[in-house]
């Protein structure tokens, strides 16, 4: 463990070998910090944060923040960040409120470029990419293995899938289905994320099948409520389809981001 002598420590701060605690940091009461967890320099951490194992925070980054709240009253709330996170310059995550649960979540592996902020009571999965000045508002669930690009902007509640892709400057006010690839102000779904589904080894024939069931889940005519149950029907056999009829169903009040909509 090594921790630069212009660093603060909150007595209380749980540190676990091989941590390193670059100059002018501070790290303050309630924090844990796992194995070989790197705060290059300027990182406040401010209370009651775990960081996974072999997170590095680079400078002028505030990680568990009182949550931007105006009923916060100061109650015991935490940020839970997994393992393997890089956390750019000036990224901000917000402890979660009494409201919400009093957690905010993030999961492992993700990659949060400058600026990227992380609003109170989010759940974030694994795996994701949030580019420069993107922002989550207060709530929003974002699936594992997500792209959301800079400076776009997730409502409040929002829901964004597993595997979707965010454009840069899309403001986005509905959800995003698992794997659909959504932009614009307001963001608009412009069909699937095929480069993401390449990238993770999806063939034609697969990528072919996918494509029909959207196009006829939001494309055809008729009753979309007739398409998705026809579709869940037909398609059984696409883990990937049955994830969006899932997602769909799962709060069928909540606006949906559509092709055009």
């Amino acid at each position: 463990m090594t921790i630069h002598p212009t660093a603060l420590v909150h007595p209380s701060a749980v540190l676990a070998e091989g941590v390193s605690i670059g100059p002018w940091c501070q790290v303050g009461p309630g924090v844990h910090l796992a194995e070989d967890v790197h705060l290059v320099s300027h990182v406040v951490i401010q209370q009651d944060t775990t960081v996974g194992a072999r997170g590095v925070i680079h400078p002028f980054a505030v990680i568990g923040g009182d949550p931007q709240h105006g009923g916060y009253k100061g109650e015991p709330v935490r940020l839970e960040i997994g393992a393997d996170a890089l956390i750019r310059e000036h990224c901000s995550f917000n402890r979660g409120t009494p409201q919400g649960g009093g957690v905010t979540r993030v999961g492992s592996s993700g990659l949060f470029m400058t600026g990227a902020h992380v609003g109170h009571d989010a759940v974030v999965g694994n795996h994701v990419t949030m580019a420069n000045n993107a922002t989550l508002g207060g709530h929003a669930a974002i699936g594992d293995k997500v792209f959301l690009g800079g400076l776009c902007a997730i409502h409040q509640f929002g829901r964004v899938g597993q595997g979707a892709i965010i454009g840069g400057l899309a403001a986005v006010t509905r959800d995003v289905i698992p794997y659909g690839s959504a932009w614009g102000n307001h963001a608009q779904l412009h069909g699937l994320n095929l480069v993401g589904l390449k990238r993770k080894g999806y063939g034609k024939d697969q990528i072919r099948r996918l494509l029909a069931a959207f196009r006829e889940l939001f494309e055809a005519g008729g009753v979309f409520a007739e398409r998705l149950d026809r579709v869940a029907d037909r398609y059984t056999d696409l883990p990937e389809i049955m994830e969006i009829v899932a997602f769909i169903r799962a709060d069928a009040r909540r606006p949906l981001c559509l092709p055009g909509a």
